[in-house]
């Protein structure tokens, strides 16, 4: 038995671009080429509850295969897969030998309880089971324990390791196969299935292949010419030349040359698919590509739009496609955007060369006041505050960028008391008194707290050629019920709705990617105690 297959899954993952339309020659075509050519497993098309039509690769039988499958089978075994929600299973007749040999059950996370009797109703009808989750970074270690133990009492053919989104790295491949490989029933195949949003797809296929050597039977999913949705699939051509310079395999890569010139090349003149920017987002994010294709109809939306875009509707909503949020998301995102050249030249002119003082809204700045008082009268710094106005402070700015914390004291009596700086995520309205900055110049991308009104402030600071930053009331997060995280208790977030490790990671990790990637050589340093001080300390200032 061979210990390494290649399914090739054109005419199922491919059809996504095309509509399953390839057309009854090509089916026929590439069903014929892919078994002639030595290729261990070849995916036919989906099982699904709809009409068959003339020319696709949707089926609702087994019996509608038939037809196109060869007379001579030669070593290929043939398979569909079976989407869970959109597919009856009994509709599937008992295997009889000339039709498909396997199925396989693909399905949400959030459906890997009910498909069980699905999967078990494949292993009645004498069809060999593939078991497909998506998405396998969305499963906890523990949700994947679970569900590898339920699955081992099926006994399936294989169990895949499925990168829905075209997210993994090579140590999560590794991590995720090895959890696999050690709790999988020893009879079973391991597959991988990719994407190649980072183009990392053949790479990760080879590790793979490496990984299991010695120790299990695996299948690797590919595609002609990498045809699929978005960034497209592992190349099945690159799999094959791998499988037979490393292994001596025997594939016969003309074949499938000659079905890629024949069949392959004439849908990639018409359809789109491949690495691009938008696509290493999508795998970046762990997005759906369905966000993609909606950001990038947009006019004019730049990358840094579709980063900053995913990044702000959050993990959940990003592996779905809800397009009503992403349009909400998009004219937000729009109506921050404005030209601060003015304000930006009148800032530097009042703060080049100048000391700053940080004032943020912690508790320490309550019981450090008297360090606060004294290190302003020996430095004269220039005070500007963070979403706080308070007269027991020398301020001489104050700075939002929480367009909560400006409506808040907006209705202060002392509010118009105060010069202020505000970025345009907050407000557009240019006053006498404040300074509008684009919003889209300060934010970056990649945590889930990217709008951190500190964080902001020092990247603002950074552009303005100050002389030093001493910081107050940077404090980080409590979840401890008697620590006060703010200065004013008004200003307190509701206790159950703050994750406070994974906000001060995100605090943490800003901070010291801003410590490396400043531009402006200037002292920084906390003037009250703060969670994040070993990041100074520790920080690269070049």
């Amino acid at each position: 038995m061979k210990r390494v297959n290649i399914l090739d899954c054109t005419l199922r993952d491919g059809g996504y671009l095309i509509d399953s339309q390839f057309g009854n020659t090509a089916i026929k075509g590439i069903i014929q080429g892919l078994t002639d050519s030595g290729i261990d497993v070849i995916e036919c098309g989906f099982l699904k509850d709809e009409p068959h039509h003339d020319g696709s690769t949707i089926f609702n039988n087994a019996s509608q295969i038939r037809p196109f499958l060869p007379e001579d089978r030669k070593n290929a075994s043939y398979v569909c897969l079976a989407d869970y929600s959109r597919y009856t299973i009994r509709q599937l007749e008992p295997f009889d030998g000339t039709s498909i040999d396997g199925v396989r059950a693909c399905f949400f996370k959030k459906e890997r309880y009910d498909v069980l009797d699905f999967c078990r109703t494949i292993k009645e009808k004498s069809y060999r089971l593939y078991v497909q989750p998506v998405d396998i970074l969305g499963y906890t270690d523990a949700e994947l324990l679970d569900l590898i133990e339920a699955v081992n009492d099926l006994e399936p053919y294989a169990f895949s390791i499925v990168d829905t989104f075209g997210s993994l790295y090579k140590e999560d491949l590794q991590r995720v196969f090895y959890l696999v490989h050690h709790n999988l029933i020893s009879s079973a195949k391991i597959g991988f299935h990719s994407h190649n949003n980072l183009q990392m797809s053949f790479a990760l296929s080879q590790e793979f292949i490496e990984m299991s050597q010695g120790l299990r039977s695996v299948t690797v999913d590919c595609t002609m010419a990498g045809m699929g949705r978005g960034a497209g699939n592992t190349n099945t051509e690159l799999v094959m030349q791998y499988m037979n310079r490393k292994f001596n395999s025997g594939y016969d890569i003309n074949t499938v040359l000659d079905l890629i010139d024949n069949y392959v090349d004439g849908f990639h003149s018409q359809y789109e698919w491949g690495y691009s920017i938008p696509y290493f987002l999508a795998g970046s994010y762990s997005a759906h590509v369905n966000n993609i294709s909606y950001l990038s109809t947009k006019a004019g939306i730049a990358s840094r739009d579709i980063n900053y875009l995913l990044n702000r509707i959050g993990a959940a909503a990003r592996k779905r496609y809800d397009y009503d949020l992403l349009e909400k998301t998009y004219l937000e995102y729009l109506g921050t955007i404005c030209d601060d050249q003015d304000a930006i030249s009148r800032l530097r002119s009042i703060l080049a060369g100048k000391d700053i003082l940080m004032l943020l809204p912690g508790h320490s700045i309550d019981t450090h006041k008297q360090e606060i008082l004294q290190y302003h009268a020996e430095h004269h710094p220039v005070v500007i505050s963070v979403n706080l106005l308070s007269h027991e402070y020398p301020i001489d700015y104050v700075y939002f960028s929480n367009k909560n914390r400006y409506q808040y004291w907006k209705s202060a009596t002392h509010f118009k008391e105060y010069k202020k700086i505000v970025t345009s995520n907050v407000t557009t309205s240019s006053e006498q008194d404040q300074l509008i900055i684009d919003f889209t110049r300060l934010v970056k991308c990649g945590w889930e707290k990217l709008d951190n009104s500190g964080i902001l402030l020092l990247r603002l600071l950074d552009q303005l050629d100050i002389k030093s930053i001493a910081i107050a009331g940077f404090d980080g997060y409590s979840h401890n019920a008697c620590t006060q995280n703010y200065l004013q208790k008004a200003m307190e977030k509701t206790r159950n709705t703050l994750n406070a490790e994974e906000a001060n990671n995100d605090i943490r990790s800003m901070l010291t990617d801003y410590m490396n990637t400043r531009t402006l050589e200037c002292p920084v340093m906390f003037l009250t105690p703060s969670l994040f001080e070993s990041v100074l300390e520790g920080g690269s200032n070049e």
